[in-house]
């Protein structure tokens, strides 16, 4: 794997009894880049990046994350993932939860600065528990940069979370990557896939289309991100 990937998948399948899930998916994701998986619910997004992570093992086809082939337990403090039902506990309050997992990861963490990013310094002391299901998904995120992975995986982050404060996020998401963080985000949400360098269009567990938001209307000879989707998605089908 060249060192300019962060992330390499090739030929990837994976079925879960007869439903196949991953269908001989193919990419590369470049160090320090933003990525979008771009596809409906039920597509395989998850599926493809709990290969990433090496908590699904492919039926066939090979990943590999950071020059690692996966799994390898010794590249995974390097990586941030933030699954789409909060991995939390409960019964912590936000900061025992941030040092809890800074610790996992063998780091420290400025889990100060963390909680400044997120907007919840004020409710650092407070049980998760008592927390809203945006607040919730704020700390999920929070508990992923403490480490300051060099790759960052994300399942749906911003599910819950208010218009301005998706502003942020994004706003954040750039300026790690521009640091060299390499971010891989899943969505099914169009202006989110547009805030991303590329994009690879997922569905049935197959790539439809892979390129810059631009490349992919293009390619499909469409104004936006939904129709060019809707119309790769046609041409898969045929």
């Amino acid at each position: 794997m060249s060192e300019a990937f962060a992330v390499d998948v090739d030929n990837v399948v994976k079925s879960f009894g007869t439903l196949r899930a991953l269908d001989g998916i193919t990419l590369r994701v470049r160090q320090g880049e933003i990525y979008g998986l771009l596809g409906p619910n039920g597509s395989g997004k998850t599926t493809l990046i709990r290969a990433i992570v090496g908590l699904v093992a492919p039926d066939s086809g090979n990943v590999s994350v950071l020059g690692h082939s996966m799994p390898d337990l010794n590249i995974l403090s390097s990586v941030g993932y933030m699954t789409q039902a909060a991995a939390l506990y409960p019964d912590l309050s936000v900061e025992e939860n941030l040092r809890f997992f800074a610790a996992i990861s063998g780091a420290d963490g400025n889990v100060t600065e963390v909680l400044k990013t997120v907007e919840l310094e004020a409710r650092r002391k407070s049980v998760v528990s008592t927390l809203s299901g945006g607040m919730r998904q704020r700390c999920s995120l929070a508990c992923v940069l403490v480490h300051h992975p060099r790759l960052l995986l994300l399942d749906e982050p911003t599910v819950g979370v208010d218009p301005q404060l998706r502003v942020q996020f994004w706003e954040h998401f750039r300026d790690m990557a521009a640091a060299g963080t390499t971010i891989l985000v899943s969505s099914h949400v169009m202006d989110e896939a547009e805030r991303c360098q590329r994009l690879g269009l997922i569905r049935f567990g197959k790539l439809l289309g892979e390129g810059s938001p631009a490349e992919i209307r293009a390619a499909a000879g469409t104004n936006n991100l939904e129709e060019a989707f809707l119309k790769l998605s046609g041409r898969a089908s045929e």
